[in-house]
């Protein structure tokens, strides 16, 4: 009988083994990309490592791409296919075919920092700026910062290319650059070594499509589920951020590699108060950034906004009411 009980045992054992290395070979492997350790990242980040991904059968590796021109070039490439950013217009122009599938910044979270002796805007006429990389987001952040100051960002600027947030504060910090953006989670530190603090970009209303959820149309012809998937847990991410806000900035600070509380909570508060639960892209924000390429790009004067956006995988997770079903598991105050 003890022979029996033991066989039975060994026999469910085995099952639930074999049961466990089926259900992890069902899962697909997929690397997505984003560009900074600017919060607006975050949803790859806890979608990852709260298992999110994994919900919907997918094994994510997250692979950090220094800056918006290599994340762009590594998507056009189709390695990773699916990369968080908001430069498909820019790619589009130059022959490819590129979509944002969803899209959480309208507005550009680049506040402008300089060394001490600059302590108005009117200052930086011929200074050195440093930006994260020719077609960033910084990038388009500098030349409405310079329309804004009437000034020619090709003339009046030296635009230098100088890599993240760490990088440029110590391109700051040796004088190697007068001033640069950061971002609300690249701030504190900023104001920490005493930099001057001028403005912040989003101030001046100016409609942007800026850091979305993009991939190519031919990969969604050959992947839709993946990427519907790929969307669920970034969806569900945000709301996921909303509610939980310590497990979050747990999450933030292995991929800021930070455990300063200053930038884990403004951090957070960005966030919160930036991030829209239904991510759509802004047609209007698309339309602008076309008109501030056509200069340079002639092709971009003829182009439409929807040609970058692929707007049907949220709309089937609206009459799927998957937004609503988010709502219910996750409620905020």
């Amino acid at each position: 009988m003890q022979l029996r009980i033991k066989f039975l045992v060994c026999s469910f054992v085995l099952h639930c083994t074999a049961l466990g290395i089926s259900q992890a070979q069902e899962l697909k492997k997929i690397r997505i990309g984003y560009p900074s350790t600017s919060f607006r990242q975050s949803n790859v980040w806890v979608a990852k490592e709260e298992g999110l991904f994994k919900k919907y059968g997918l094994e994510v590796e997250p692979i950090f791409l220094r800056g918006g021109q290599v994340a762009t070039q590594a998507l056009a490439s189709g390695d990773p296919p699916i990369v968080n950013i908001g430069t498909v217009v820019q790619a589009n122009l130059t022959g490819f075919n590129l979509v944002l599938v969803a899209a959480v910044e309208t507005k550009y979270d680049q506040i402008v920092f300089a060394r001490s002796e600059i302590k108005k805007l009117e200052q930086l006429k011929g200074k050195r700026f440093g930006i994260s990389g020719f077609g960033a987001a910084t990038h388009y952040a500098a030349i409405i910062l310079a329309r804004h100051l009437n000034l020619d960002p090709s003339k009046d600027l030296t635009l230098l290319p100088g890599g993240p947030d760490a990088e440029r504060l110590a391109a700051l910090n040796a004088g190697k650059i007068d001033a640069t953006f950061f971002s609300s989670s690249g701030a504190p530190p900023a104001r920490k070594m005493g930099f001057n603090e001028l403005l912040q970009v989003a101030d001046l209303g100016v409609e942007v499509q800026g850091n979305g959820f993009a991939t190519s149309r031919d990969y969604i012809r050959a992947n839709r589920d993946t990427v519907k998937s790929a969307l669920k847990g970034f969806v569900e991410a945000i709301y996921y951020i909303f509610a939980n806000k310590k497990e979050a900035q747990r999450v933030f600070a292995k991929y800021m590699r930070t455990t300063d509380p200053t930038v884990l909570e403004e951090s957070y508060q960005g966030y919160i108060t930036t991030i829209p639960k239904k991510p759509y892209p802004t047609l209007k924000g698309i339309q602008f950034m076309l008109d501030m390429l056509s200069e340079k790009m002639p092709q971009a004067k003829n182009a439409k906004p929807e040609q970058f956006v692929d707007l049907s995988l949220l709309q089937e997770l609206e009459k799927e009411d998957f937004f609503n079903e988010m709502a219910k598991r996750y409620p905020t105050r």
